[in-house]
Formats: C-alpha cells, structure tokens, sequence
C-alpha cells in the first residue's frame, strides 16, 4: 500500500511541475546578439568533383563553374599556346622530313642550293627534323600538363571555396624597422579578430 501512496505522489507531482511551466504563459523575448553572415552560395560537397568533370569535357568550364571566370582566358591562352607550338613544330618537321626524303631520293628540294634555295646538308636536314621532332613531343606533354593542370585548378578552388575565409583570420608579410640598430627585418603578422 505504502508503495502505490508513493507512486501516485509521485504523478501527482510530475503533472503540478508540469503544469507550472506551461508553454502559454511564457514570454520570453531572446535577442540575437551574433552577426549574421550572408553566404553567397551554399555549397556541394560534390562540387569538386563537378568542376572536375566540367573542366575535363570543356577547359575552362569548371572555372566558370566556380564562378572564377577572369581565369578562363589563362586557361584558354595556355592552352592555345601549348597547340600553337604543338602546330608550329609539327610543319616545320613535316618540312625538313619532306626536304630529307626528296634529297635521298635524288629529287629537288627547298634546300638543295639550286634556283636561289639556302643549301643544308643531308646530315642538316637529318638534324633539323629530329630537333622539330623532339620539341614536337615536349610541346604535346606540356600542353597535356597545362589541360590536366587546369582541371586539378577547377577541383583544388572547388574545394577550397567551401571553407569559411574572411577577414577575421590573416596572415600578412610585413617589414619591420628594427628601433635600437635601424635594420629593417623580414616579418609575419597574424592577426585574429573576435
């Protein structure tokens, strides 16, 4: 008996409680006291990938993607002057491997001396095509480095635009005069701000 006194004393003053901290009666007024930052963008944790991918099909895409377009032209002059030289290289070798194979051949070429042609040598021409040849090959890797070096830009900016940078955390090379031997010295300041 003195067990189900207690339980019921118990509920009783569970429901008393309960009822004095009623929701209808509170008024409480909070007042915010944190700045609200505006956040331009919300952000993908996939958007690297997509700027990758962006990048990959079409270069530049994935700068445009970030909304980074002043990068766009870079991309396109890099890459447009890695094709150039690619182009440049792949004529002038087509040239002395065309002059090389008509001089072996016993044919007229451009650089047989005759009719006011320069004269180069066999052993010339055979020299000048694998120099053409072989900045031919250099020019093609660089510019596959200067695609894939775009593509790795669009994904690393994807990435790093996720994370909140503003002025409260910087970092700032300075000169600092020395006071006691008049030196100006090299230095760093960190600034933090609350």
């Amino acid at each position: 008996m003195l067990k189900k006194q207690l339980y019921l004393f118990f509920i009783a003053t569970t429901l008393a409680i309960f009822n004095c901290f009623s929701q209808d009666n509170l008024k409480i007024k909070v007042k915010d006291t944190i700045a609200k930052v505006k956040i331009a963008r919300e952000f993908n944790p996939l958007s690297p990938a997509k700027a990758s991918f962006y990048s990959a099909v079409l270069p530049g895409l994935g700068q445009a993607y970030n909304r980074k377009y002043w990068k766009i032209p870079i991309v396109y002059a890099a890459l447009g002057t890695g094709v150039y030289f690619v182009v440049w290289n792949n004529q002038n070798y087509d040239k002395y491997y065309t002059a090389y194979k008509l001089r072996l051949n016993g044919k007229p070429d451009d650089y047989d001396g005759l009719n006011g042609n320069p004269f180069l040598s066999s052993s010339t021409l055979e020299n000048a095509q694998e120099s053409y040849k072989s900045d031919r090959d250099l020019s093609i890797l660089i510019t596959i480095g200067m695609y894939v070096l775009q593509i790795i830009e669009a994904s690393v900016n994807a990435h790093l635009l996720m994370h909140n940078i503003d002025d409260n955390l910087s970092f700032r090379p300075e000169l600092i005069k020395n006071e006691v031997t008049n030196k100006t010295v090299a230095g760093a300041s960190f600034k933090f701000k609350f």
